[in-house]
């Protein structure tokens, strides 16, 4: 089956829809998802994306992430997908939403609007290892030193937006004066 991708202006406004191989060749803005679990111990759930996926293979990543399809909500579409990638579920919650453009070598263009929602599960996942080669549940400041000494082992959209979800975490943690 051909995936399309919900092409959306900067307000995330629909503005139709495109193959998502077609739209990533021509760095098209596009609607996606980024999903961050976390467990009991704030840690967050990492995935290693698959070798074979088109672009990122085999980089470490955020626990989910990917594209809603026309006439599906985002959290239809996070909690689709959080199945069919880590075979889990859990409750998710929309934190924030950021904007990114950034050109690969393979010469694709990520151009999205990512939708950021969040979740809590000590579940461990059951992976699909034709999106997935690995996981591991990590603390966030030894994901962000680890980041600073290794960038090359990490996609590019979790290292824009990571400080958002420490930001957004500390944020939940103050207001409820306990973790998110």
């Amino acid at each position: 089956m051909e995936e399309h991708v919900i092409l959306v202006d900067q307000n995330d406004i629909p503005q139709g829809k495109m193959e998502k191989l077609e739209a990533h060749q021509k760095g098209a803005l596009h609607r996606a998802f980024s999903i961050f679990i976390f467990n009991d111990n704030n840690e967050l759930l990492l995935q290693q994306r698959a070798e074979g996926k088109y672009h990122s293979g085999g980089l470490w990543t955020n626990t989910c992430c990917s594209h809603p399809r026309e006439g599906e909500s985002n959290l239809e579409a996070t909690q689709r997908r959080l199945g069919e990638e880590m075979g889990m579920s859990c409750d998710l919650t929309f934190a924030f939403n950021f904007l990114y453009k950034v050109k690969f070598e393979d010469g694709l263009t990520e151009h999205e609007l990512d939708h950021v929602f969040f979740g809590r599960s000590n579940k461990k996942p059951v992976i699909n290892l034709d999106e997935v080669m690995d996981f591991k549940y990590m603390n966030l400041d030894l994901l962000k030193k680890d980041i600073e000494y290794n960038p090359e082992n990490y996609t590019i959209w979790l290292k824009i937006c990571l400080e958002k979800v420490i930001q957004h975490m500390e944020f939940v943690e103050n207001k409820n004066g306990h973790t998110a």
